[in-house]
């Protein structure tokens, strides 16, 4: 289920928090049993073929995966450092690779061969079972930190919670068992009013961005980008780039949107999460973008896939090499086709071009470019990156193929380079989004992402996340954003704002009439 849905929000969430709360003077592992039970519930009402019944396959699935790292985990934990513990880790991380290649990849790759040699004569149908890239690297992060003798013998209940724990289950972030198991280890749950009161706004908060701001903007860039992966004409240029903008800036309000709901759906239960997004878009450079976005991700690529491959302990063209490897598999772990690992290999390369840069400004002497012309041109660059991004949606998704994907791409960059004419948006009988709906919420999103504070930043005082102090250059100083949230302010806030968001349609079109 959706973090926006109205089961959420009205059922499934005050359920296990109610019960949560009501567990409070039982042996605290009692209390973690519930949301272990419940969170496999969440993961249970994923139903992947809405035309045929549900089936209890994918729950057994992440158990079985769950109980059969448990199991390498302690074994890891025991022969650390040697030859026997290092077998074991290969095979531990072979077998979850295996089980994320073939629901994954398997697909895309009989495609692939299909369409060179013919063979098989049908491509099978795999269901990707829901979250298995983000279970499949926590797990693989936890043996590989068993094996150097970094975790401990964990209690099984608490590892199920660890892995299953639902906030987190479907998009992140990609906790590590440094940071939750301490926290599943305290004696006491907990049900403060704090926890409860800054869990509900920052989960309000979130909702405010996926539902009202970045789905509203998913309108407007999916009009543009199905009109480039279309048959019929190109977009203009002024069309081509309100698609970029509008779905660089949706993704930003989605994810933005989704780890603030995230975190604080875990805050209700007094579990504090890593922070997973910190303002990428006001970032100086592209390495910076990567200390902002998806964060969670870039320390595990960093930490279990660039620092093995070397890091940059083995000369500057290994380097290179490496980062242009982590990026490119950090592409197709988002998604398997042709599209996701054009998208890697562009970040790739703008972190070589960037870290040659960073050496060649320092051996030289250069000044570093003024700030809001380096956050300008970083953020051009990201926004380029994003077309095949989003055209990956008709090579991954139900609307269409590699081919598909290529052309979408490739029609949207040159209509922004002005190939097809540097025309605005068309005459009103052949526009695709109308006008007045398309630079007003750019503008206004534009405005909100470079301007206005972030969520951690609001509720700094509270420690919202783990991790948000990096950030913080002058944590004693108070700022004017700051407020202070109750249980009252914070349900009310909630109720307001997803009533406002089922709305959104019929008030945007009021106000877009009026003025």
């Amino acid at each position: 289920m959706l973090f926006n849905s109205y089961i959420y929000l009205l059922l499934f969430l005050p359920v296990t928090l109610i019960g949560f709360l009501l567990l409070q003077r039982a042996p605290l592992r009692v209390a973690f049993g519930w949301l272990v039970l419940m969170s496999l519930a969440f993961y249970g009402w994923w139903n992947p073929e809405p035309s045929e019944p549900w089936t209890p396959f994918y729950i057994a699935l992440i158990l079985g995966s769950c109980v059969g790292n448990y199991f390498f985990g302690r074994y890891l934990s025991g022969h650390k450092h040697t030859p026997k513990g290092k077998g074991i880790l290969t095979l531990g991380v072979a077998v979850n690779l295996g089980l994320l290649g073939y629901y994954k990849y398997a697909g895309f790759l009989a495609g692939l061969s299909k369409g060179a040699t013919g063979w098989p004569a049908e491509v099978p149908h795999i269901v990707l079972p829901l979250a298995i890239s983000f279970f499949t690297f926590l797990q693989i992060a936890y043996l590989v930190d068993a094996y150097r003798g970094e975790t401990e013998e964990y209690h099984f209940t608490d590892y199920l919670l660890f892995v299953t724990f639902f906030p987190h289950l479907i998009a992140g972030p990609l906790v590590h068992h440094k940071e939750m198991m301490p926290q599943f280890a305290r004696k006491k749950a907990s049900g403060r009013t704090l926890d409860l009161s800054v869990g509900l706004t920052i989960l309000a908060i979130g909702l405010f961005k996926k539902v009202v701001v970045g789905d509203n903007l998913s309108t407007v860039s999916s009009g543009f980008f199905d009109l480039a992966a279309g048959s019929g004409r190109p977009p203009t240029f002024g069309e081509a780039w309100a698609g970029a903008l509008a779905y660089a800036l949706h993704l930003y309000f989605d994810f933005s949107g989704y780890s603030d709901m995230a975190i604080g759906s875990a805050r209700l239960f007094g579990i504090r999460f890593p922070l997973n997004f910190h303002s990428p878009y006001k970032a100086d450079s592209v390495v910076e973008f990567w200390r902002r976005w998806h964060m969670t991700l870039s320390r595990f690529l960093r930490d279990y896939l660039y620092i093995p491959l070397g890091g940059n302990r083995k000369g500057k063209a290994r380097r290179y090499i490496n980062l242009l490897l982590t990026m490119v598999l950090g592409g197709i772990w988002h998604g398997a086709g042709f599209a996701f690992l054009l998208w890697g290999l562009l970040h790739g390369l703008y972190l070589c071009v960037n870290h040659a840069w960073f050496a060649f400004r320092k051996k030289h002497g250069i000044k570093p470019l003024v700030k809001p012309l380096s956050v300008a041109l970083t953020f051009l660059a990201v926004l380029i990156a994003w077309v095949p991004f989003k055209a990956g949606v008709y090579e991954h998704g139900k609307n269409g193929s590699t081919s598909k994907a290529v052309h979408a791409t490739a029609t949207m960059l040159s209509s922004m380079v002005g190939v097809h004419g540097f025309k605005g948006l068309p005459e009103l009988a052949i526009q695709v989004v109308k006008e007045s709906r398309v630079w007003k919420p750019i503008l206004a999103a534009l405005a909100a992402v470079f301007f206005l504070p972030n969520t951690q930043q609001i509720l700094r005082r509270y420690r919202p996340a783990l991790g948000y102090l990096e950030f913080e250059p002058n944590p004693g100083k108070r700022r004017w954003w700051e407020w202070r949230p109750t249980p009252i302010f914070a349900c009310l806030t909630l109720a307001m704002l997803y009533l406002t968001a089922r709305e959104f349609d019929k008030i945007s079109e009021f106000i877009y009439f009026q003025f």
